[in-house]
């Protein structure tokens, strides 16, 4: 038995044909809904990029315990698993993050792999003199070193033959032509695209032609939109043709099935961990707003050469945590204990129901659940968003180690029902974005598939909000993480848990539009003023920390120093249009009385 999953990293499965999607130029995905189960039901889990990868792994959720972090001493690894009974496993990839402090513990657990640089900002190629970069207004992230390190790194990849996802598709190929004949292997064969940035080559543009005048636009920002049409459009038609580059690549591993008769017995799974949003809902990107369908309800192909289905769609409602447990009960072995996902392959044959409900968001946002039909973000009970707290031996952020001020409250904490009796530690936690602005939302995707129209139903948000509490005891969540949503760890959800109702102002604000840069000033210190020029003046740093004070954090300055805080609010809700124009007024009077 053999068994390729092809990964590809924010696939939006708006985008592909086989979900509906029209004038986007992907033949070889239309090619691969006809030779394989396709699942309209599949939801990730645990977000982003490295927690969805940690599932796959582990088979089950994260992000109610920790953030984006390393695989832990007590997690089980699929991987590992094949490997250790005989199954030889190898990742080709190009997700620069596995070599992130962040992500260091994951490719190990492989029996053999390549990795291949030079995605988005990665620390790759080293030049001390500054590349040429084009003019960006559109692009809030110009000017921040991994913005820099992009343009290094674009020189060396001219064509579409040097571009690292070409290079990691030709070592999946290069593993199929050696091992084609072999039994026994796993390959996982995993490309960053089409990740923001939208970097491809013109024969993949040709095919979005259109009218665009504005600056150098492939790498949004994870704020609000504040472009216009034109421009939204533009960058849309950028994500498109990056997609239409992965599609050749696809094209590339269903040609390789095909000449080595691979159909007859080698499973196929093609995945991804999230989409993006791309200016639904008036967002881009992921993260900061809520875990709309666009970001968080997955596509998913499988071909089960057991079962030999082509063709056909799927109904059940499945997670990332399931595909781990999938391929383990392929290749004979059993899921571990502390897996909640369940194999796929009755689903694959019959459409076997799997879950009743799904559990998915990122670690101190919303907590949400779907059913399949009704889809509950259920925000923080208090605005406070606490108690919030990380339960790790390994404690790394995404491309950190966690500093020595983040480490002193740490606690030794006793053990949760997936860390094999071992102790971890608890440390006090933090959240990007603090889910309480945008309050809580319910959705009917029956009847409101663009999610456009949240409901307040006491009724039904009742019933959500039992099953979403009992996947979370059922999950050992940490007390805190009940606290925090008010949810009651022990006994029965009532209507004093509902939130929907009372938060609905929150969401009403959360939708309000900033208004445009054009109403400050710019001739002075203001909030158009980047946050490190302000925070270098002992005035306006005054100002500027009395009206945000997580900008007294030398962390977080260093993040967004660059940004002004009008573009800062484009990025959160927590910072409203009222709060600027009183920064402005306060920053402006400072600036009178300063003396001459």
């Amino acid at each position: 038995m053999k068994a390729i999953m092809l990964m590809f990293d924010t696939l939006n499965r708006r985008y592909l044909p086989p979900y509906g999607a029209d004038g986007v130029h992907a033949p070889n995905f239309e090619r691969l809904g006809e030779l394989t189960a396709t699942f309209d039901n599949c939801y990730g889990g645990s977000m982003p990029c490295m927690p969805a990868r940690r599932e796959m792994h582990t088979g089950r959720y994260n992000f109610l315990h920790r953030s984006w972090g390393p695989l832990e001493p007590f997690d089980d690894s699929v991987p590992q698993m094949l490997s250790a009974s005989g199954i030889h496993s190898h990742l080709v990839t190009d997700h620069y993050h596995y070599w992130q402090d962040g992500g260091a513990t994951y490719h190990n657990r492989f029996s053999s792999y390549e990795l291949f640089r030079g995605q988005e900002g990665d620390k790759w190629k080293g030049q001390v003199a500054d590349p040429p970069m084009p003019q960006a207004t559109a692009s809030w992230r110009a000017g921040s070193p991994a913005w820099r390190q992009d343009w290094v790194n674009r020189q060396h990849m001219p064509t579409a033959a040097s571009h690292p996802q070409t290079l990691t598709v030709d070592a999946g190929l290069e593993f199929i032509r050696t091992n084609h004949d072999s039994d026994n292997w796993f390959l996982q064969i995993e490309c960053f695209d089409p990740h923001e940035p939208f970097l491809s080559y013109p024969e993949h543009r040709a095919h979005y032609l259109h009218a665009y005048d504005g600056d150098h636009f492939d790498w949004p920002d994870y704020r609000r939109v504040a472009e216009d049409q034109p421009t939204v459009d533009h960058l849309r038609a950028e994500y498109s043709a990056l997609l239409t580059m992965c599609d050749a690549s696809l094209g590339r591993v269903l040609d390789a099935m095909d000449a080595h008769r691979l159909w007859d017995d080698t499973m196929l799974i093609v995945c991804t961990d999230h989409g993006l949003l791309l200016g639904e809902h008036g967002w881009w990107g992921k993260n900061v707003q809520p875990w709309y369908d666009e970001n968080i309800h997955t596509p998913l192909f499988i071909w089960d050469p057991r079962a030999a289905v082509r063709g056909e769609r799927r109904a059940s409602l499945v997670q990332t945590i399931d595909l781990g447990p999938t391929l383990l009960e392929y290749f004979g072995l059993r899921p571990s204990p502390d897996m909640h996902g369940v194999p796929l392959a009755g689903t694959v044959a019959t459409d076997q129901p799997v879950h009743a409900g799904a559990l998915f968001g990122n670690h101190g946002g919303h907590v949400n659940l779907t059913d399949g039909r009704y889809v509950y973000m259920r925000a923080c009970a208090d605005p406070s968003n606490q108690p919030l707290e990380e339960y790790t031996l390994m404690p790394t952020h995404m491309a950190s180690r966690f500093t020595p001020d983040e480490l002193r409250a740490a606690e030794l904490a006793g053990p949760f029902a997936f860390t094999k009796g071992v102790p971890v530690l608890r440390v006090p936690g933090a959240a990007w974005g603090n889910p309480h602005h945008f309050g809580t939302l319910l959705f009917d995707l029956d009847h409101d598939p663009g999610q456009q129209h949240p409901l307040v139903d006491d009724a039904i948000e009742l019933r959500m909000a039992t099953l979403m509490t009992e996947l979370m005891r059922r999950n050992d969540a940490p007390a805190g993480q009940f606290e925090r949503m008010g949810l009651p760890a022990t006994g029965e959800v009532g209507p004093q848990h509902l939130l929907a109702r009372a938060q609905r102002e929150q969401v009403s604000r959360s939708h309000a539009p900033l208004p445009p840069p054009t109403g400050f000033r710019n001739d002075g210190p203001g909030v158009l003023t980047s946050i490190d020029e302000l925070l270098s003046d002992p005035r306006g740093r005054e100002v500027l920390v009395g009206n945000l004070p997580m900008l007294a954090a030398d962390g977080l300055r260093r993040m967004v120093g660059h940004l002004s805080p009008y573009r800062l609010a484009a990025m959160t809700p927590a910072i409203s249009a009222d709060q600027l124009r009183k920064l402005e007024a306060e920053l402006t009077t400072a600036d009178t009385e300063a003396p001459a």
